[in-house]
């Protein structure tokens, strides 16, 4: 029997605005529930195709603040509505039905989510992009990559975390 496909999907930025930033990652963890992967597409890999082939087979995405950022800023980037196209869950929301707040950094903190990166941000992460394409920071790519991992790999287990069953 074929497991369900979710995807968990995090985008990193060089900023806030939809209409004068790009998105420089997007990471995505891809699971059928045992087996997990992570695809990153970075800078020049980030087009329309190359996100549509990766959620390829998915169901549903989860997010953290998808609603408002992700899938938003996305659509403008991209030009293409995830929100048509898949199930979406927005896990920022049952955090808030379950009294938690404070980012995904401070519900991973209060449910006990470990992360390797401390200390890091969203701000980190646009400096972090600027070192790379600026300097030719390839450590700084690195980091950046890695931040953007932890981010999807924990949103599912922040799923895991509230009970919520796959869909």
């Amino acid at each position: 029997m074929k497991r369900s496909l979710e995807a968990y999907l995090d985008i990193e930025t060089t900023g806030l605005s939809y209409f004068f930033d790009a998105i420089t990652v997007i990471g995505i963890y891809r699971c059928d529930g045992i087996v997990g992967e992570v695809i990153q597409l970075v800078d020049e890999e980030v087009t329309r195709d190359n996100l549509l082939k990766t959620l390829e087979g998915v169901n549903t995405i989860y997010t953290y603040n998808g609603s408002r950022f992700d899938f938003p800023f996305i659509y403008a980037a991209l030009g293409t509505d995830l929100e048509i196209r898949f199930q979406h869950h927005d896990l920022m929301y049952d955090c808030w039905d379950n009294n938690l707040y404070g980012g995904l950094k401070g519900v991973e903190q209060q449910l006990g989510i470990p992360r390797q990166l401390q200390g890091i941000h969203g701000v980190d992460a646009i400096e972090m992009w600027w070192r790379y394409k600026i300097d030719h920071d390839q450590n700084a790519l690195a980091l950046l990559l890695e931040y953007n991992k932890e981010d999807v790999v924990n949103l599912k287990a922040l799923r895991e975390r509230l009970f919520l069953k796959s869909r």
